[in-house]
């Protein structure tokens, strides 16, 4: 009459073994009450034995039945239940108190197996089982329960939900360490790919974890735009400076370039030294012009933003100029995972990338080179000034080239930044980036700097 409370994919589970037992220990203790009150009668007789017996016949049934066929053997054992439930009810002649206590344990039991769709189910079937049972037994109706009866089903119904309590108790106590379990193991893991991550490029990662990408070994050939970057001078100011203030310096750089990289959409590919690699249009891409245009207004803000880094390096007393050079070129590269099976590199390879790398060392300090395939691409956004053709190492014929000055809405009648440089001397102001409530703070600053240089006494 009542069934297991949870699936497994061998055998029935034990709890819900030990709940069928009880059950029809219960059932049987009822009709063995009726049997006392009303003398022996085969029926009751024979329903305590079946009662005794078909938990132990179920558990045999649930282990040898197939567990994949649609219907699974403790879906089957329930419905066997509730056909008994209608059976038990239909024999004791609808007694009332054992019958509801019959119906209230089949609820309980298809209640937690399945829910309110298992609830419905079991309810039609144990109506299916009274009218059987009512046409195989005919029993004479008898509504009232004697004190006997309705004790013996209270006390085992009773007994029944309270073993169904403390199994449901079991239950979530087991569901609340698991889910203890997978939150710490879930923390973990959040931890350890927050690590790996820094390894690479956000949108590398993100294409992998989201599925986008798999990691295998495997490229493709796509149209990028390849940079380059290196400060000049640096080789000369690791000779001077001590280790620790050379890896101060340089992590500061890489992660103010990484920044500017990241906000243009840029995939950074690499650092080698002083040396940042970075290419547009893979994984992610607007379109070859787009990523163009997206990469050369990222070397430009680089370069504007050297000359705040100039400023914080000379107030620790870095004062040679460090100035960043950079190299720009597009094309079709070949992308995608590089190496073994166990150990893989996303990086690009091809023509482009090394006319990229060879431009940014031909650039003198502040400039930026790019090839005549970025220009045709960004020349209405980018103001460039050509530079002729140079000869390449590596490459037979010689190439043209362009200087980048500057994005053209900022180059117009009304440019939206000012800057200087000179010995002691360092601005850099653009206006598209002040906020409202520093603009005060910024006149004050450039009226005392004004008032110190008057009145300072220059031999």
């Amino acid at each position: 009459m009542i069934t297991d409370t949870r699936a497994t994919p061998v055998k029935p589970p034990l709890d819900g073994y030990y709940s069928r037992v009880i059950a029809y220990l219960g059932v049987a203790l009822t009709f063995s009450a009726l049997l006392v009150e009303r003398g022996h009668q085969l029926p009751y007789l024979a329903t305590i034995l079946y009662a005794l017996l078909y938990p132990q016949l179920a558990q045999v049934l649930g282990r040898r039945l197939p567990q994949d066929k649609p219907v699974s053997p403790r879906l089957a054992l329930l419905a066997l239940d509730a056909f008994h439930t209608g059976a038990f009810i239909a024999l004791i002649g609808f007694s009332v108190v054992p019958s509801l206590m019959f119906l209230l344990l089949m609820g309980v039991a298809c209640l937690i197996a399945g829910g309110s769709t298992y609830l419905i189910a079991g309810s039609l079937l144990t109506i299916s089982g009274t009218l059987l049972g009512a046409a195989a037994f005919q029993p004479q109706i008898a509504l009232a329960s004697s004190p006997l009866v309705a004790l013996v089903s209270l006390i085992s119904g009773g007994v029944f939900l309270l073993v169904m309590a403390a199994f449901v108790h079991k239950q979530s106590h087991n569901l609340e360490q698991t889910r203890q379990k997978l939150q710490r193991e879930q923390e973990k893991t959040a931890r350890l790919a927050a690590n790996v991550s820094k390894y690479l490029s956000p949108q590398v990662w993100e294409s992998i974890f989201s599925g986008k990408r798999s990691a295998r070994l495997e490229t493709r050939r796509k149209k990028l735009t390849v940079f380059f970057s290196d400060i000049r001078g640096f080789t000369e100011l690791a000779e001077e400076l001590e280790a620790e203030a050379l890896t101060d310096l340089l992590n500061n750089y890489l992660d103010e370039m990484s920044r500017i990289a990241l906000q243009y959409g840029g995939t950074i590919d690499k650092f080698v030294g002083d040396c940042v690699m970075v290419f547009f249009g893979d994984p992610n891409t607007r379109g070859a012009k787009q990523d163009a245009e997206a990469a050369v207004s990222m070397a430009i803000a680089m370069r504007k933003h050297m000359k705040v880094l100039r400023q914080q390096w000379r107030s620790r007393g870095i004062t040679k100029p460090l100035e960043i050079r950079m190299g720009l070129s597009t094309g079709y590269c070949t992308v995608g995972n590089f190496g073994t099976a166990t150990r893989m590199d996303y990086t690009i390879i091809g023509r482009e990338v090394n006319l990229a790398s060879r431009l940014e060392g031909a650039a003198d300090a502040g400039e930026i080179l790019i090839s005549h395939e970025t220009y045709s691409l960004v020349k209405e956004l980018i103001m460039c000034r050509d530079k002729g053709q140079i000869s390449v190492k590596g490459f037979s014929r010689p190439v043209q080239i362009y200087e980048v000055v500057g994005l053209r809405r900022e180059l117009g009648a009304a440019p939206t930044f000012v800057e200087h440089e000179l010995t002691g001397f360092s601005m850099y102001l653009d206006t598209n980036h002040v906020r409202n409530y520093d603009k005060e703070q910024i006149i004050k600053a450039l009226e005392q700097a004004a008032r110190k240089l008057r009145d300072k006494v220059i031999v």
